[in-house]
């Protein structure tokens, strides 16, 4: 019996140690943090070798010396002068002026237009162009939306139900009083007096508060102090203040990712 089963058995065997053997892994993804590697490297080399180039043309306005590139918009001379060369060496394209500095990039100190730096690699600047593309894509993609759930809305509204005979509540014992208790009809009203709903809120506290903390200057959204002790109530009310300042000509807004960027508009 043990011949007869020993030929099955061993070829069982060699069938489960094909298909049981650990499957060898991908070379592409063997090689993938290498391939990551050598192209952080190969940028890291661009990016050197661009600053060598571009510094080249200039020279440290204190020495004379040569300029080494030491930061984002920062270089350095031996003579220990570190300053930023786009506000020293740049003007702006479009007037030709002088440069200044905002949160994530450079504008003309004349007409307050966005000009990108030469001394940044991977500047990342704010399109005004696509933004106000995508936003009226996206005005117009909320708008049909709404349409169609309007429509669908109408579509699914049940037909009309005629009255044969004017309703009567009372016909339902204990309705009226249910109806009373869920509207608070029975509630006494103190003094005799209506409400009396108070916001808290005063656009020129707030308009006060956010010219206080930009100054000449820019500020995120989200870094402004609230005055308001809710906080959601208080991010509310700021936001419908800038957009009065803004159209004032006080402020200007832009977006960015999740929170909005407010830069003062000097007058």
């Amino acid at each position: 019996m043990s011949k007869m089963f020993k030929y099955p058995i061993g070829l069982n065997m060699q069938m489960l140690n094909k298909y049981s053997a650990t499957p060898k892994a991908n070379p592409l993804l063997e090689e993938i943090h290498s391939v990551h590697d050598r192209i952080a490297q190969l940028k890291q080399k661009t990016k050197n070798f661009y600053f060598q180039v571009l510094l080249s043309q200039y020279n440290c306005p204190k020495c004379s010396g040569e300029l080494t590139m030491t930061g984002q918009s920062q270089c350095s001379c031996s003579c220990g002068n570190i300053f930023d060369p786009t506000l020293t060496f740049q003007k702006s394209s479009c007037c030709d002026a002088q440069l200044i500095r905002k949160t994530f990039h450079y504008a003309c100190s004349r007409c307050k237009r966005t000009n990108p730096s030469r001394f940044i690699f991977d500047e990342r600047i704010f399109d005004r162009e696509y933004f106000r593309v995508m936003m009226q894509a996206s005005r117009a993609k909320a708008k049909k939306k709404k349409q169609e759930m309007i429509k669908f809305l109408t579509e699914a509204r049940s037909g009309e139900l005629p009255l044969l005979q004017e309703p009567c509540l009372e016909s339902v014992p204990g309705l009226v009083q249910n109806l009373d208790d869920l509207v608070g009809a029975d509630a006494p009203i103190p003094n005799n007096s209506g409400f009396e709903i108070d916001t808290g809120f005063e656009m020129k506290d707030y308009r006060s508060h956010i010219l206080s903390a930009l100054g000449c200057g820019s500020r995120m959204f989200s870094s402004i102090n609230r005055i308001l002790s809710d906080p959601r109530e208080d991010r509310i009310w700021r936001f419908v203040t800038l957009i009065f300042m803004q159209h004032e000509q006080e402020v200007e807004l832009n977006q960015y990712d999740n929170d909005l960027l407010i830069e003062s508009i000097e007058g």
